[in-house]
């Protein structure tokens, strides 16, 4: 790890362990969840890895005392943009070391909605793992990075059905259940990291093996799971009709 990594991330926990003192629900995703939640294998795949900011997530009932919180640790709160994302988001920004904050507002809006309601206080001081799978596995374009890190999460942790160092397939196979976009979109993307795994030559057979069952595991538990009159509404239609959100570009 980096100097500059190690600072960020070291940022990073200060800022959520000071929030803990404040009975502030505040976590972290991305990058440095990925650094954080997989220890043993991050290695994998991640030499060249650099993490450039901070990327929080918070309730929006306590937004004015995590604004106050991150502005009292040293930050500057930048105005939000006119977007549709401002509501629900914040950035700020360390001018001394040149870190820059982002915190999303119970929701993270991108291709798919992932809701945080309730799932904050399941774990410390990432997001849930569940919810780390599904921020990568919810982009329609997943790009080489993002692969990276689902494998990675995959050889780290098991699959099951609670959210304790496991990735919970039942709340997991639930969401996707009642949303055939957000279903299609994970699927997708399962299968593609599968049929990619071999492109690998840093994983040894055994990596390869154990991430293809957990793959296969999660894929049948989601399929398995009823789904909604909704959902099966909406897969009628497929993908004739877009079934995701375009981003708007995120500038820090």
């Amino acid at each position: 790890m980096s100097e500059r990594d190690e600072i960020i991330i070291n940022n990073a926990k200060k800022l959520i362990e000071t929030a803990d003192k404040k009975r502030l629900f505040l976590r972290v995703l991305g990058a440095i969840a990925f650094r954080i939640h997989c220890p043993k294998f991050g290695h994998l795949l991640s030499k060249s890895r650099v993490i450039t900011d901070i990327d929080l997530v918070a309730y929006g009932k306590q937004m004015s005392l995590i604004e106050r919180h991150i502005i009292e640790n040293g930050y500057e709160m930048r105005p939000p943009s006119i977007t549709s994302l401002a509501a629900r988001r914040r950035i700020f920004y360390d001018g001394k070391n040149g870190i820059s904050v982002d915190v999303f507002f119970d929701k993270l809006e991108m291709c798919h909605d992932i809701d945080f309601k309730g799932r904050l206080e399941l774990d410390h001081p990432t997001i849930p793992l569940a919810e780390m799978l599904l921020e990568k596995l919810q982009i329609v374009q997943i790009n080489e990075k993002d692969v990276k890190d689902v494998i990675i999460l995959l050889r780290e942790h098991e699959i099951g059905d609670k959210d304790e160092e496991t990735i919970n397939a039942k709340y997991i196979a639930k969401l996707l259940a009642d949303d055939w976009g957000f279903y299609y979109t994970v699927t997708t993307n399962l299968n593609k990291i599968k049929n990619l795994l071999d492109d690998y030559n840093e994983l040894v057979e055994n990596d390869k093996k154990l991430v293809e069952s957990r793959i296969d595991n999660l894929l049948n538990i989601v399929e398995q799971k009823p789904k909604s009159l909704g959902w099966k509404m909406r897969a009628k239609i497929g993908t004739k009709k877009q079934w995701y959100r375009v981003v708007e570009e995120i500038q820090h």
